[in-house]
């Protein structure tokens, strides 16, 4: 296989296996007029299996939406071909617009205009959850 080093733009490294197309969803690549690769289940010495997505156009990242998603990931910066710079992400402690509540009696649901707002309320690795800072109901991934 054969995929192309990019110019300017960024390579999204160490994303979990299976999670590239969530976040392909969620930073809405295909609504981009460039390159984007997304290269699944590559073998790591570090996590067994990885998604890589490589994005080949300095675009506006949301980091948040990356750190939400999978606070593992890096995000390389690369400029005229060469590593500009690398990110790490954290989970992020509030959420704007990225997820929505569920509750048919949160404000949220009658009035549009209200940004969906969510904090994070446990940060284990295994339970980290969010909760509508509106009604305080827990979302659900």
């Amino acid at each position: 296989m054969n995929i192309d080093s990019i110019r300017n733009g960024y390579v999204l490294d160490h994303i979990k296996a299976g999670r590239s197309m969530e976040i392909y969803k969620y930073l809405k690549l295909n609504e981009l007029d460039c390159s984007v690769a997304i290269i699944k289940n590559v073998k790591s010495s570090k996590m067994g299996k990885k998604d890589i997505i490589k994005i080949d156009s300095l675009i506006d990242l949301d980091l948040t939406v990356l750190g939400y998603i999978d606070p593992g990931i890096t995000v390389n910066v690369i400029q005229d071909g060469k590593l500009l710079e690398k990110k790490p992400l954290e989970l992020p402690t509030k959420l704007v617009n990225v997820i929505h509540c569920k509750n048919p009696r949160c404000i949220t649901s009658t009035e549009p205009h209200l940004e969906a707002l969510f904090l994070l309320t446990h940060k284990a690795d295994g339970n980290r959850s969010y909760r509508c800072a509106y009604c305080d109901t827990e979302f659900k991934r």
